[in-house]
Order: C-alpha cells, then structure tokens, then sequence
C-alpha cells in the first residue's frame, strides 16, 4: 500500500516526540493532548470494537481498532475507534499489519468526554471525510445520541432507541441501535 509522505517538517518533527497517555494529536501545527478516558467513554470504546470486529473481521471485510494514530495530510490524529476496510490495512512487506497508519481510516468514531471540545473533535470527523472517510460517528454518552457525518457532509442524528446507525457500505453486515449502543452503559 503506498501511504502519502508526511507534508511539513512540523509534523515529521511531532511524530519522532515519545507517545503521551493519553495520546496528543497534531491538529493545525497545533499539539493538543486528548482528555483521559472516563468511565462512558472508555464503556463503549470497550464493546464497540470487539462488536464491529466479531461482525467484520471473519470474513476480512474490515477491522476496527482503538485508539489508533492515523497520520494523512497535515494532520496526526487518534480517534477513538477507526474501521479500515480489510484492503486499506497497511501491511509490510511479509504481510502482517504494519505500525504506520499514514491514510484516513474508512470509517472514524469519536466518544464525546465530559470535558473535550466538541468542535475539536467535529473538525478532525470533518477533515477525515475531507481525505477519503465515508462515514464518521460522534457518540455522546450524555444526551445518548449519536451524530452522523457522511462523506458529502450530510449530518444526522440519531437518538430513538430503535434507530438503526447508518454504517459504510462494507460494513453493512454490522447493525447497532442507538438502544443497544447506550445498553452497554447498564451493564
């Protein structure tokens, strides 16, 4: 998979600093350091993904990863779940998942923290679907809805119980409610 170099020096320079728990994010020659994970956030980040993956990783059709640093354009963020479809995974050259994730992911999700920016996190969802994302998800675990960016930057909410989330096309073997989404927050 050919994977785009990286465009100015400031980032190239942000990626050789030693990783920060949580993770810093280059956005706009800006670092900024994510809000640690609280007990909702860190809930459903925890199910989504084995949920997405036991849907789609069998038959590689995609594979969801958590906290994962996605490097493209002028930009190094980690979102909170990113979906890549089985092809756009990177490997090296023997064939196993590389470290270096230097593309947009298919599919990007966000989990809103108590004291995280919202519009923050709106943009960098914006600024994947400006570099080839299809779909990005913003989940509040507050308000328990979830707003639906879509790649022409159409948006949705969605917040009824029985509301079926959209999801990319690949991933269409995977179905989630709203319900069945903020149910893991009773268990």
């Amino acid at each position: 998979m050919v994977q785009a170099p990286i465009k100015s020096s400031a980032l190239a320079a942000f990626l050789k600093l030693p990783e920060t728990k949580p993770a810093s994010e280059f956005v706009d020659g800006q670092i900024i350091q994510k809000p640690m994970p609280q007990g909702k956030h860190s809930t459903i980040q925890g199910d989504l993904v084995p949920a997405i993956n036991a849907a789609l990783k069998p038959d590689r059709i995609a594979r969801a990863y958590p906290e994962l640093r996605c490097t493209f354009g002028d930009r190094s963020t980690v979102p909170d779940v990113t979906v890549f479809a089985w092809e756009r995974i990177p490997r090296d050259d023997d064939g196993k998942v590389a470290n270096v994730f230097a593309l947009a992911p298919d599919w990007t999700i966000e989990i809103l923290s108590p004291d995280q920016s919202q519009t923050k996190v709106v943009r960098n969802i914006l600024y994947c679907l400006s570099n080839g994302t299809k779909i990005g998800w913003l989940i509040d675990p507050a308000e328990e809805l979830v707003f639906v960016y879509l790649a022409d930057r159409t948006i949705s909410v969605f917040e009824e119980p029985d509301e079926l989330l959209p999801v990319p096309e690949f991933a269409g073997s995977f179905q989630l409610t709203i319900g069945q989404l903020f149910s893991w927050l009773d268990n």
